[in-house]
């Protein structure tokens, strides 16, 4: 089969690897029918994220459908359309027991990272009864595909973690998938105020269309400056950090108002100052994490319903052996306009 294989920061290839094939009885394999490129594999390419190791297939959220099933699975059926989630759970670990999937003791975020990934014609899927989703008839799979990792990782990391509420004032600095996630599943709260915070002046506009109260366009502003001003001095109940460099986590802790929230979302490669001089008397919480997907049954339902459209973070469509393109147009998003891509079988 064909793969794009992580050779090294700076260097893929997309290249002939070997079908992957069951190796426990509680394993899935899913032929690859739609899949994307997320930030993060952007950081392993740039070296951020050292435990990926040379040869790996990148990858971790698409559709598919099941080629091949282990003598344990009980859910799912050669044939069966599925969503593959992110996140691997064998479901009866400690972690699992309390819902913290991130943080599975056999899974958490392995798929691209610590085994083969989704960014290939097959993939190995470990703990398939507790990791697939059924895809319900008739659903639109590449809206489905955004429910992977950026739409969860958006409202659990983001919104929820950051205890978003009716009539609160929020920030998201960074415009880009995640964020934009974050702004359509905050929306689920009724905040009064939504200021997204980017360079991209496509992007802010765009953030508008999808429910942006405010945008403020970093380098054409001081954006903590411009923040403070919209609020009258007060800062934000919440400011959402979804870039991962320390310019963008400064912004929020300059912003973030007394018994305020800083939620970190982003994919950090470098430490960060953390003003505790300044902070330490605001009565602020500060929360970050990985996301665990257990909201992605919700999502599922609210997508079904009509209530939410991923679908329009969509941007590029390619097929998989142009992968490579793909590649070279969302490392440059802001050139080429790009949000999400989907690359089809």
């Amino acid at each position: 089969m064909k793969a794009l294989v992580y050779q090294g920061p700076g260097k893929k290839d997309w290249i002939d690897r070997q079908k992957p094939a069951i190796q426990k009885p509680t394993d899935v394999i899913v032929k690859v029918m739609k899949t994307t490129i997320c930030g993060t594999d952007l950081h392993i390419l740039k070296g951020d994220v050292p435990t990926v190791d040379e040869g790996r297939i990148l990858g971790h959220e698409g559709v598919g459908v099941v080629e091949e099933v282990g003598s344990a699975i009980r859910n799912f059926k050669k044939g069966d359309s599925v969503l593959i989630s992110c996140i691997t759970s064998c479901g009866s670990c400690p972690n699992c027991k309390r819902q913290l999937y991130a943080h599975c003791d056999d899974g958490g975020w392995i798929l691209g990272h610590r085994i083969d990934g989704t960014q290939a014609e097959y993939v190995r899927i470990p703990h398939g009864d507790n990791s697939l989703y059924v895809i319900p008839q008739g659903a639109d799979e590449e809206a489905l595909v955004m429910l992977s990792d950026i739409l969860p990782t958006g409202l659990e990391i983001g919104v929820q973690s950051g205890g978003v509420k009716p009539g609160d004032t929020i920030a998201i600095v960074g415009a880009g998938p995640v964020g934009m996630s974050a702004l359509l599943t905050a929306q689920f709260y009724s905040p009064s105020r939504i200021i997204m915070i980017d360079m991209d002046p496509a992007r802010l506009a765009l953030a508008r269309q999808f429910g942006a109260t405010d945008t403020i366009q970093v380098g054409q502003e001081d954006a903590a400056a411009a923040v403070m001003q919209l609020t009258g001095g007060q800062g934000v109940d919440v400011a959402i950090e979804a870039v991962g460099v320390p310019a963008t986590f400064d912004i929020c802790q300059k912003i973030v108002m007394p018994g305020g929230k800083l939620a970190n979302v982003g994919v950090h490669g470098k430490p960060v100052d953390l003003h505790i001089e300044d902070l330490w008397i605001k009565n602020i919480n500060i929360s970050m994490g990985l996301v665990c997907t257990s909201t992605t049954p919700m999502l599922l339902k609210t997508v079904g319903s009509g209530k939410l459209d991923p679908k329009k973070l969509i941007t590029h469509r390619f097929g998989l052996n142009e992968i490579l393109d793909a590649y070279e147009v969302f490392a440059n998003a802001a050139r080429e306009k790009a949000m999400k891509v989907i690359i089809a079988a």
